[in-house]
């Protein structure tokens, strides 16, 4: 099966070679981020792209969709991260790829995996997710100057509400991540990745 790699760290990518190689993988293009990854498909037709989510120049998600719509429909995509947050995940998914690993796989596990995705790309590999609180466009407004500090009384001056008006969609917005408080919000915010 031949892969190519995309990840910004030679040493994660030599591992990731040697892990993969010794499993009867033949890696066909190394890259260092989601534009030479693009340029490697195009050169190699890979069956597989293992693609880490953060690069320099293009991240994995935007290489996926890429890769996805410029390269092959049947080209099997899977995801490396240290991030699992459900908002990456699900832009992930939405992107088109099936698979989601963890950095912290062990690498014989990970070839394991990668062969079982490769077996069945129609399946969804994708970890579940929280399924994320839906926010009406004014309250995403709400929530985003709330996450840096704004009081009720500025939210209000800078999206021309009344402070009333503010204090409800605050409410709303608390209830909508099952929080109490503000530091709640801001901590509730980073695990779903809003934030």
């Amino acid at each position: 099966m031949k892969v190519l790699i995309a990840d910004d760290h030679p040493l994660f990518r030599m591992g990731l070679r040697y892990a993969l190689s010794a499993r009867g993988f033949e890696v066909v293009f190394e890259a260092q981020d989601g534009l030479e990854a693009l340029e490697g498909c195009h050169k190699t037709s890979p069956e597989v792209a293992l693609l880490d989510i953060k690069m320099p120049n293009l991240d994995g998600i935007e290489t996926c969709r890429r890769l996805l719509a410029e390269c092959s429909s049947t080209l099997t995509v899977v995801l490396l991260t240290t991030f699992s947050e459900p908002a990456i995940v699900e832009s992930a998914r939405k992107a088109g790829a099936r698979g989601f690993l963890s950095k912290e796989t062990e690498p014989t596990q990970l070839a394991e995996m990668l062969e079982r995705i490769a077996k069945s790309p129609e399946r969804d590999w994708m970890p579940a997710t929280t399924a994320l609180p839906q926010f009406t466009p004014r309250e995403q407004d709400v929530l985003k100057l709330l996450l840096i500090g704004k009081t009720n009384k500025r939210i209000a001056s800078i999206l021309g509400l009344s402070p009333d008006t503010v204090k409800d969609y605050v409410s709303r917005v608390l209830s909508k991540l099952e929080v109490s408080d503000r530091m709640g919000a801001l901590r509730r915010a980073r695990e779903l990745g809003l934030g």
